[in-house]
């Protein structure tokens, strides 16, 4: 059974998990990784979510303040062989209802164009095309979104 808690970036189970994140994106993004992972720091996030299916941590997210109004969402992850089960769309969503419940009312985010299922997620979330904001203006591999929430 899944079940969801609210934390932050100084919970063990997160930590571990985004070290998989990290590794999986070093793989996945080659030579561009150190780009990247210069923007995905996760000390002092307030707001992070795990997931976990029978007591074992399985994937995460977090948002972060980008300005008044509006959150980033980072560092989103699921086991592999967790995937594929509807687990990051709940913590996506998860995600979501505490960023309205702080008086957020959009989600921007930045994904790779070599993170296939990641798109499909955030297509699926009814998140839309944006083009690259910050860091990411201009950087052929990065794809952003938002949501109004």
């Amino acid at each position: 059974m899944l079940h969801l808690i609210r934390t932050n970036s100084d919970h063990k189970d997160f930590i571990n998990l985004v070290r998989h994140l990290d590794a999986e994106l070093a793989e996945r993004d080659g030579a561009e990784h150190a780009f990247y992972a210069q923007f995905n720091k996760i000390d002092k996030i307030k707001y992070v979510v795990v997931a976990y299916e029978d007591e074992k941590p399985v994937g995460c997210g977090a948002i972060k303040e980008f300005e008044p109004g509006t959150v980033e969402v980072k560092r989103m992850f699921v086991f592999p062989q967790f995937r594929g089960k509807g687990i990051a769309g709940k913590v996506l969503a998860e995600l979501e209802r505490w960023a309205a419940e702080l008086s957020f009312n959009k989600c921007i985010l930045e994904t790779g164009l070599k993170q296939p299922e990641a798109i499909a997620l955030y297509r699926k979330s009814r998140y839309s095309r944006i083009p690259n904001y910050g860091q990411y203006a201009g950087v052929e591999n990065s794809v952003c979104f938002e949501k109004l929430l």
